[in-house]
């Protein structure tokens, strides 16, 4: 964090207070479970390595407790909300918690997995608490819209975060390791407890943090390469050569794309690398 508004959080009483003059009632719908611990914020803005030059995009703000310290530690924060009292708030905590960075803050009230884009500054930095019920449609649908987010962390369910930074050969490799590989690359950095959100939710979090790279180099466009990547695993643990079969028109086709690709017909998408996947794609156009 770059400045002395870093100390400046909420705590467990100033989150259950401003809730309750809101109104508010965490929702499993939306996925709300607001993180209330001070340290744990310290925590998650030292791991997302932020430089002062950084604008950070913050999805679910919710009542601000995340939001105050990346605030701090960028040169900007642009907050999507989609509880439209969450969003109304947000400026007036910053202003009444650090009056002095509230220059630095953009709120849009929307659903985050209808953003396309946003206005500028555009976004470097993608850093939140996802909502539990949408965080990997959430993180795909905005770095595909938004490549100027070049790095990132996101908090999301223990099971999540080990699907999302997966490799490939992995007990929990599927279409959410594959996916998130076409923008980057992605490791957990670490296991957030239940005992640091309100409310409590029945599972443990884990951060997970991404560097954009590259996509592979291939003829097949992204729609075009995650459309075999869900195929392959629509059946797990079935060969691709009988799981592509559909996708390309026969279990022959498939064969011949697999093996037009390098790919072992009989090897499991389990196995199977974003840019095998990329090569699979682009001999079947």
């Amino acid at each position: 964090m770059t400045d002395g508004a870093a100390s400046e959080l909420l705590g467990p009483v100033q989150v259950r207070e401003l809730a309750e003059r809101l109104g508010i009632r965490p929702t499993k719908t939306l996925g709300q479970n607001f993180v209330h611990d001070p340290n744990t914020i310290r925590r998650i803005v030292r791991a997302a390595e932020l430089t002062a030059d950084d604008v950070v995009l913050e999805v679910g703000p919710g009542l601000g407790s995340l939001s105050l310290g990346l605030l701090a530690a960028s040169s900007h924060l642009t907050a999507v909300e989609i509880d439209a009292r969450l969003a109304d708030e947000l400026p007036r905590t910053v202003e009444r918690v650090v009056p002095e960075l509230a220059g630095r803050l953009t709120v849009v009230q929307a659903d985050a997995l209808a953003i396309r884009e946003l206005a500028d500054p555009q976004p470097t930095a993608l850093v939140a608490n996802l909502p539990y019920n949408v965080s990997v449609p959430v993180l795909l649908n905005l770095l595909a819209a938004l490549p100027s987010i070049r790095h990132g962390l996101v908090l999301v369910q223990l099971e999540v975060a080990d699907r999302l930074a997966a490799p490939p050969g992995s007990k929990v490799y599927g279409v959410p390791s594959a996916k998130l590989a076409w923008y980057g690359s992605a490791q957990r950095v670490g296991v957030v407890p239940r005992s640091v959100f309100w409310p409590v939710p029945n599972v443990e979090s884990g951060l997970v943090r991404f560097f954009r790279t590259a996509p592979p180099d291939t003829t097949a466009g992204r729609d075009e390469v995650f459309r075999v990547i869900d195929t392959a695993f629509a059946q797990r643990r079935k060969m691709l050569r009988s799981a592509l079969a559909g996708w390309a028109g026969s279990g022959a086709a498939a064969e011949a794309a697999l093996i037009a690709a390098g790919v072992d017909p009989t090897a499991r998408g389990e196995t199977v690398d974003i840019n095998a996947f990329a090569r699979i794609a682009a001999a079947r156009r």
